[in-house]
Protein backbone atom coordinates (compact mmCIF):
# COMPACT_ATOMS: atom_id res chain seq x y z
CA UNK A 1 0.00 0.00 0.00
CA UNK A 2 1.53 3.34 -0.95
CA UNK A 3 0.30 5.52 2.10
CA UNK A 4 0.05 9.83 1.17
CA UNK A 5 2.45 12.10 2.46
CA UNK A 6 2.81 15.53 3.07
CA UNK A 7 5.70 18.06 2.21
CA UNK A 8 8.11 18.96 4.35
CA UNK A 9 9.41 22.84 4.18
CA UNK A 10 13.00 20.86 3.21
CA UNK A 11 11.08 19.06 -0.02
CA UNK A 12 11.40 15.68 2.08
CA UNK A 13 8.23 13.70 2.28
CA UNK A 14 6.32 12.62 5.42
CA UNK A 15 4.05 9.76 5.87
CA UNK A 16 0.78 10.85 7.39
CA UNK A 17 0.82 7.07 9.47
CA UNK A 18 3.67 6.51 11.38
CA UNK A 19 3.86 3.61 14.40
CA UNK A 20 4.25 5.26 17.71
CA UNK A 21 6.58 3.63 19.75
CA UNK A 22 5.98 5.12 23.26
CA UNK A 23 6.11 3.12 26.23
CA UNK A 24 7.23 -0.19 24.10
CA UNK A 25 10.85 0.18 26.63
CA UNK A 26 13.75 -1.69 25.51
CA UNK A 27 13.21 -5.12 23.24
CA UNK A 28 9.23 -5.06 23.66
CA UNK A 29 9.59 -2.47 20.61
CA UNK A 30 11.02 -4.86 18.12
CA UNK A 31 7.81 -7.33 17.45
CA UNK A 32 5.37 -4.48 16.63
CA UNK A 33 8.13 -2.38 14.80
CA UNK A 34 8.97 -5.57 12.86
CA UNK A 35 5.08 -6.29 11.71
CA UNK A 36 4.43 -2.91 11.33
CA UNK A 37 7.60 -2.70 8.26
CA UNK A 38 5.70 -5.89 7.12
CA UNK A 39 2.65 -4.24 6.77
CA UNK A 40 3.65 -1.13 4.75
CA UNK A 41 5.06 1.36 7.19
CA UNK A 42 7.56 3.03 6.86
CA UNK A 43 7.60 6.14 9.34
CA UNK A 44 8.91 5.42 12.79
CA UNK A 45 8.53 7.37 15.40
CA UNK A 46 10.56 7.10 18.28
CA UNK A 47 12.58 9.31 21.02
CA UNK A 48 15.43 9.01 23.62
CA UNK A 49 13.24 9.21 26.45
CA UNK A 50 11.08 6.23 25.53
CA UNK A 51 14.75 3.79 25.92
CA UNK A 52 13.84 1.85 23.16
CA UNK A 53 16.35 3.49 20.51
CA UNK A 54 19.27 0.69 20.39
CA UNK A 55 16.47 -2.17 20.35
CA UNK A 56 14.75 -0.73 17.66
CA UNK A 57 18.12 -0.39 15.73
CA UNK A 58 18.78 -3.99 15.61
CA UNK A 59 15.20 -4.27 13.88
CA UNK A 60 15.76 -1.57 11.21
CA UNK A 61 19.14 -3.03 10.61
CA UNK A 62 17.40 -5.54 7.80
CA UNK A 63 15.43 -2.78 6.16
CA UNK A 64 16.35 -0.89 3.39
CA UNK A 65 17.36 2.73 5.54
CA UNK A 66 16.39 4.86 2.29
CA UNK A 67 12.78 3.36 2.30
CA UNK A 68 12.64 4.88 5.85
CA UNK A 69 11.41 7.75 7.70
CA UNK A 70 13.11 7.87 11.18
CA UNK A 71 12.42 10.61 13.78
CA UNK A 72 13.42 10.91 17.21
CA UNK A 73 13.45 13.31 19.97
CA UNK A 74 15.75 15.00 22.67
CA UNK A 75 15.30 15.38 26.41
CA UNK A 76 14.36 18.34 27.66
CA UNK A 77 17.02 18.19 30.30
CA UNK A 78 19.46 17.74 27.37
CA UNK A 79 18.15 20.94 25.37
CA UNK A 80 22.03 23.04 25.77
CA UNK A 81 24.25 23.24 22.73
CA UNK A 82 26.57 20.55 23.48
CA UNK A 83 24.02 18.32 24.74
CA UNK A 84 21.83 18.45 21.86
CA UNK A 85 24.49 17.58 19.20
CA UNK A 86 25.78 14.69 22.13
CA UNK A 87 22.07 13.40 22.28
CA UNK A 88 21.69 13.21 18.29
CA UNK A 89 24.97 11.41 17.74
CA UNK A 90 23.82 8.80 20.56
CA UNK A 91 20.45 8.22 18.80
CA UNK A 92 22.41 7.59 15.32
CA UNK A 93 24.69 5.42 17.01
CA UNK A 94 21.78 3.40 18.82
CA UNK A 95 19.88 3.50 15.49
CA UNK A 96 22.31 2.44 13.33
CA UNK A 97 22.07 5.27 10.87
CA UNK A 98 24.22 8.27 9.47
CA UNK A 99 21.39 10.31 10.08
CA UNK A 100 17.49 11.35 10.91
CA UNK A 101 14.69 12.59 8.58
CA UNK A 102 13.23 14.42 12.06
CA UNK A 103 14.62 15.52 15.12
CA UNK A 104 12.22 17.06 17.72
CA UNK A 105 12.35 19.11 20.92
CA UNK A 106 10.14 16.75 23.15
CA UNK A 107 9.22 19.18 25.50
CA UNK A 108 10.15 22.91 25.63
CA UNK A 109 12.11 23.83 28.94
CA UNK A 110 11.48 27.24 30.56
CA UNK A 111 15.48 26.43 32.21
CA UNK A 112 17.27 26.11 28.58
CA UNK A 113 17.36 29.01 26.38
CA UNK A 114 15.32 27.97 23.10
CA UNK A 115 18.19 30.17 20.97
CA UNK A 116 20.45 27.47 22.16
CA UNK A 117 18.63 24.57 21.51
CA UNK A 118 17.75 26.06 17.83
CA UNK A 119 21.41 26.77 17.43
CA UNK A 120 22.66 22.78 17.40
CA UNK A 121 19.50 21.71 15.43
CA UNK A 122 20.65 23.93 12.90
CA UNK A 123 24.62 22.95 13.26
CA UNK A 124 23.09 18.78 13.20
CA UNK A 125 21.03 20.06 9.89
CA UNK A 126 24.30 21.93 8.35
CA UNK A 127 26.32 18.75 8.88
CA UNK A 128 23.65 16.34 7.40
CA UNK A 129 23.10 14.29 10.51
CA UNK A 130 19.24 15.48 10.80
CA UNK A 131 17.12 16.08 7.36
CA UNK A 132 14.66 18.39 9.21
CA UNK A 133 13.81 19.72 12.65
CA UNK A 134 10.97 20.72 14.75
CA UNK A 135 9.49 20.91 18.19
CA UNK A 136 6.72 18.51 20.14
CA UNK A 137 4.75 19.72 22.56
CA UNK A 138 5.08 23.33 22.19
CA UNK A 139 2.00 25.64 22.44
CA UNK A 140 1.25 28.60 19.89
CA UNK A 141 3.40 30.85 22.16
CA UNK A 142 6.42 28.53 22.76
CA UNK A 143 6.23 27.95 19.13
CA UNK A 144 6.46 31.55 17.88
CA UNK A 145 9.26 32.03 19.68
CA UNK A 146 11.48 29.31 18.66
CA UNK A 147 10.38 30.47 15.02
CA UNK A 148 11.48 33.60 16.21
CA UNK A 149 15.24 32.47 17.36
CA UNK A 150 15.55 29.58 14.92
CA UNK A 151 17.88 29.56 11.53
CA UNK A 152 16.51 26.47 10.14
CA UNK A 153 12.54 26.23 9.42
CA UNK A 154 10.44 24.48 12.31
CA UNK A 155 8.92 21.59 10.26
CA UNK A 156 6.94 19.75 12.64
CA UNK A 157 5.26 20.10 15.65
CA UNK A 158 3.73 16.63 17.60
CA UNK A 159 1.29 17.93 19.77
CA UNK A 160 -1.59 15.71 21.66
CA UNK A 161 -4.33 15.57 19.32
CA UNK A 162 -7.26 13.81 19.05
CA UNK A 163 -11.67 14.40 18.74
CA UNK A 164 -11.32 14.98 22.72
CA UNK A 165 -8.36 17.61 22.27
CA UNK A 166 -8.40 19.34 19.17
CA UNK A 167 -6.91 22.99 19.62
CA UNK A 168 -7.95 24.33 16.81
CA UNK A 169 -5.98 27.72 17.22
CA UNK A 170 -2.78 25.59 17.34
CA UNK A 171 -3.21 23.31 14.65
CA UNK A 172 -4.48 26.57 12.20
CA UNK A 173 -1.06 28.54 13.33
CA UNK A 174 0.53 25.35 12.64
CA UNK A 175 -0.74 25.03 9.14
CA UNK A 176 -0.75 28.39 8.25
CA UNK A 177 2.76 28.62 8.97
CA UNK A 178 3.90 25.65 6.84
CA UNK A 179 4.65 23.51 9.91
CA UNK A 180 2.86 20.03 10.07
CA UNK A 181 1.06 18.84 12.61
CA UNK A 182 1.15 14.99 14.55
CA UNK A 183 -0.60 13.76 16.15
CA UNK A 184 0.55 12.03 19.59
CA UNK A 185 -2.59 10.02 21.54
CA UNK A 186 -4.47 10.40 18.34
CA UNK A 187 -7.12 7.92 19.76
CA UNK A 188 -7.08 9.55 23.08
CA UNK A 189 -4.98 6.69 24.64
CA UNK A 190 -8.08 4.12 23.67
CA UNK A 191 -10.55 5.92 24.71
CA UNK A 192 -12.12 6.84 21.25
CA UNK A 193 -12.99 3.09 21.29
CA UNK A 194 -15.98 3.31 23.21
CA UNK A 195 -17.53 6.66 22.06
CA UNK A 196 -20.92 6.42 20.46
CA UNK A 197 -20.64 8.53 17.69
CA UNK A 198 -17.55 6.22 16.28
CA UNK A 199 -18.87 3.93 16.99
CA UNK A 200 -21.97 4.24 14.93
CA UNK A 201 -19.74 5.84 11.95
CA UNK A 202 -17.33 3.05 12.23
CA UNK A 203 -20.50 0.81 11.49
CA UNK A 204 -21.53 3.26 8.85
CA UNK A 205 -18.14 2.98 7.05
CA UNK A 206 -17.50 -1.04 7.95
CA UNK A 207 -14.22 0.24 9.91
CA UNK A 208 -13.24 0.55 13.45
CA UNK A 209 -14.18 3.55 15.38
CA UNK A 210 -10.25 3.40 16.10
CA UNK A 211 -9.79 3.80 12.36
CA UNK A 212 -12.61 6.44 12.21
CA UNK A 213 -10.94 8.85 14.14
CA UNK A 214 -7.32 8.24 12.56
CA UNK A 215 -9.42 9.01 9.33
CA UNK A 216 -10.69 11.90 10.15
CA UNK A 217 -7.28 13.56 11.41
CA UNK A 218 -5.43 12.66 7.97
CA UNK A 219 -8.54 14.08 6.33
CA UNK A 220 -7.58 17.61 8.56
CA UNK A 221 -3.77 17.09 7.01
CA UNK A 222 -2.57 15.77 10.62
CA UNK A 223 -0.03 13.14 10.78
CA UNK A 224 -1.14 10.19 12.81
CA UNK A 225 0.67 8.17 15.22
CA UNK A 226 -0.92 5.45 16.64
CA UNK A 227 0.96 3.26 19.22
CA UNK A 228 -0.45 -0.38 18.73
CA UNK A 229 1.54 -3.98 19.98
CA UNK A 230 -0.87 -6.49 18.40
CA UNK A 231 -0.93 -7.15 14.37
CA UNK A 232 -4.52 -6.76 13.88
CA UNK A 233 -4.37 -3.67 15.07
CA UNK A 234 -1.01 -2.41 13.71
CA UNK A 235 -2.75 -3.23 10.52
CA UNK A 236 -6.10 -1.48 11.32
CA UNK A 237 -4.20 1.61 12.02
CA UNK A 238 -2.48 1.54 8.51
CA UNK A 239 -5.73 0.27 6.59
CA UNK A 240 -7.02 4.53 6.38
CA UNK A 241 -7.44 5.13 2.84
CA UNK A 242 -10.21 3.04 1.34
CA UNK A 243 -12.53 5.30 2.60
CA UNK A 244 -13.70 9.60 2.80
CA UNK A 245 -15.64 10.73 5.63
CA UNK A 246 -18.61 12.69 4.58
CA UNK A 247 -18.77 16.42 5.60
CA UNK A 248 -21.49 15.80 8.23
CA UNK A 249 -19.68 13.08 9.74
CA UNK A 250 -16.30 15.09 9.85
CA UNK A 251 -18.72 17.48 11.39
CA UNK A 252 -20.25 15.16 14.07
CA UNK A 253 -16.36 14.24 15.28
CA UNK A 254 -15.77 17.62 15.51
CA UNK A 255 -18.12 17.99 18.01
CA UNK A 256 -16.74 16.00 20.39
CA UNK A 257 -13.81 18.46 21.12
CA UNK A 258 -13.98 18.85 24.79
CA UNK A 259 -11.07 20.67 25.36
CA UNK A 260 -9.32 17.82 27.64
CA UNK A 261 -6.09 16.24 27.16
CA UNK A 262 -4.91 12.67 27.53
CA UNK A 263 -1.13 14.21 28.78
CA UNK A 264 -0.59 17.15 27.63
CA UNK A 265 -1.49 18.68 30.97
CA UNK A 266 -0.21 21.96 32.00
CA UNK A 267 0.85 20.77 35.49
CA UNK A 268 4.32 19.79 35.76
CA UNK A 269 6.78 18.22 38.39
CA UNK A 270 9.82 19.68 38.05
CA UNK A 271 11.72 16.95 40.01
CA UNK A 272 11.24 14.55 37.37
CA UNK A 273 14.51 13.94 35.99
CA UNK A 274 13.46 14.25 32.30
CA UNK A 275 14.08 17.95 33.06
CA UNK A 276 17.05 18.51 34.49
CA UNK A 277 16.34 21.08 37.46
CA UNK A 278 15.94 18.51 40.42
CA UNK A 279 17.86 19.75 43.53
Amino acid sequence: MTVPTTTLPSGDELPLVGKGTYELEGETVQEPVEIALESGYTHIDTAEGYMNEAALGEVLADHDREDLFLTSKVLPKHLNYESVIETAKQTLADLGTDYLDLYLIHWPNPAISVRETMDAMATLKAEGLVRNVGVSNFSRYQLSAAQHVADVPIAVNQIEFNPYFQRTDLVEYCQDNDIVVEAAAPIARGEVLSDPTLQELGEKYDKTPVQVALRWAVEKDIVVLPRSTSRGHIEENFDLFDFELEAEDHARIDELDRGEPSYDDRARSWDDDVWGMAE
